[in-house]
């Protein structure tokens, strides 16, 4: 039985709503010119693609499965993802405290006794599997996993320009042409990483263990429904806000335009981290006061990320506004708004009609724009402490927990560098893709 939280239905609600108004948009001209532009360039065809792989993730973790008479269930009583039944055991898998990524003993010695003497030895992890006993078996059985992925990913990447071929049906189809081979090698080492770490993970702590234990390979990708969670739903609750008001601003001026510019300039005057923490505390406060709404741990946790998510929504929708309302002021001056003005057309129609429909490049380029930072902005305020719950699985909490572990000795370094390398990857793919999308639908970029 599926079962779905507060930000699990908002979360794939919208990517569905996104890609039906995506479809929609196909019908005109200008929008099919703007979307063969994007896919006609090899870097934003290749931060795409890894988008994708994150998008796939964040949808397995965010549909929940509970097994019939409400079995299946967790410790803290939450149905599993089907991302977790992908992982397993990992998720219920605990070492007793440090292990190095790939190692096959744990980070830090023990006192034992052998023959009545004490020794301290590096006791070897539960996790790996007995096939694996020292060193030499370990890099063999890594060899054999990265040939198997090599061979795997290359077949599937064959695959999938195959199909792709297929469906274009190129003068010359077996043959890829430049344009193709970036996407191409993207696509396969997206795929040769992905079966690698998966099949490496069955035998091995990937990214090592943390402090109590926990595999930091498993939360390091449970991070990334988070990450997207809190990029893509704080753009539900900001949009809205700032396009009913950025619009009607814009196009009736006067005393609308006047109060409108009031709010969002009282709201910009407040600092941002205060209104932010203010607002977490608050919820928090009401969430302990009111345990019998949330059954368990898990709920609540999901509940205090729901509104995180709608707080950064409410307090970042004023910089669209403006670009809105500056938008609406050109465009109530071009002839065919007067036009129709004149010749009677209600406002309802006209915003309807002529201004909404030109100004949804904006829309669209400051969303995608917005995405990288809202994903910084949740680990930012994960360690300050204000951010989501520290019952979710977050960069932010990893990277909050890691500054302890950097000053320790030995250095346990390896929680930071896995977190870091995938918010960055996530950052940096959707920051190329917001450059692409920005040059193929802003009409002033139409030239270039």
């Amino acid at each position: 039985m599926i079962t779905l939280l507060w930000t699990d239905q908002c979360f794939l609600g919208v990517l569905i709503i996104g890609a039906l108004l995506t479809l929609y948009s196909l019908r005109r001209e200008h929008n099919r010119r703007a979307f063969k532009q994007l896919f006609r360039k090899p870097l934003s065809v290749s931060a795409g693609i890894v988008l994708s792989f994150f998008l796939v993730i964040g949808i397995l973790d965010s549909i929940h499965l509970r097994d019939n008479a409400g079995q299946g269930l967790s410790e803290n009583g939450k149905a599993s993802t089907l991302l977790e039944r992908i992982l397993a055991p990992l998720g219920q898998t605990y070492e007793k405290t440090y292990s190095a990524p790939l190692a096959l003993n744990l980070y830090s010695t023990e006192t034992v006794l052998v023959d009545g003497k004490a020794q301290q030895i590096y006791p070897r992890l539960q996790y790996p599997a007995s096939t694996i006993h020292n060193q030499k078996e370990k890099e063999r059985f890594l060899s054999t996993v990265l040939l198997k992925a090599v061979g795997t990913a290359m077949l599937a990447t064959v695959l999938v320009w195959l199909v792709f071929i297929a469906g274009l049906r190129f003068k010359r189809p077996w043959l890829p042409q430049r344009r193709h081979a970036l996407p191409l090698l993207v696509l396969f080492l997206c795929l040769l990483v992905t079966f690698a770490c998966y099949w490496i993970s069955r035998h091995l702590h990937l990214f090592g263990t943390g402090k109590i234990g926990q595999d930091i390979f498993y939360y390091t990708i449970k991070s990334i429904r988070t990450g997207l969670v809190i990029g893509i739903l704080t753009t539900l609750f900001m949009l809205p806000l700032a396009l009913l008001l950025g619009i009607a601003a814009g196009y009736f001026g006067g005393i609308i335009d006047d109060v409108i510019q009031y709010i969002y300039t009282t709201l910009s005057s407040i600092p941002g981290v205060l209104l932010i923490t203010a607002s977490v505390l608050s919820m928090q406060t009401y969430i302990a006061n009111h345990p019998e709404r949330f059954a368990t741990l898990h709920e609540s946790a999901d509940a205090r990320l729901f509104a995180l998510c709608l707080i950064l929504g409410v307090t970042s929708w004023t910089s669209l506004c403006r670009l809105l309302r500056a938008e609406a002021l050109k465009l109530r001056e071009i002839d065919y708004v007067m036009a129709a003005r004149a010749l009677g057309s209600s406002s309802f129609r006209i915003l309807q009609k002529h201004l909404l429909p030109n100004v949804m490049h904006i829309v669209v380029i400051t969303l995608v724009l917005d995405f990288s930072f809202l994903v910084l902005a949740e680990a930012v305020l994960s360690y300050v402490g204000v951010g989501v719950s520290p019952m979710t699985i977050s960069w932010g909490n990893m990277i909050n927990g890691a500054r302890l572990e950097l000053a320790r000795e030995p250095v346990v370094w390896w929680p930071m560098l896995a977190a870091f390398v995938f918010m960055f990857t996530l950052v940096l793919s959707s920051n190329l893709f917001a450059d692409a999308v920005r040059d193929a639908f802003d009409p002033h970029q139409a030239h270039l």
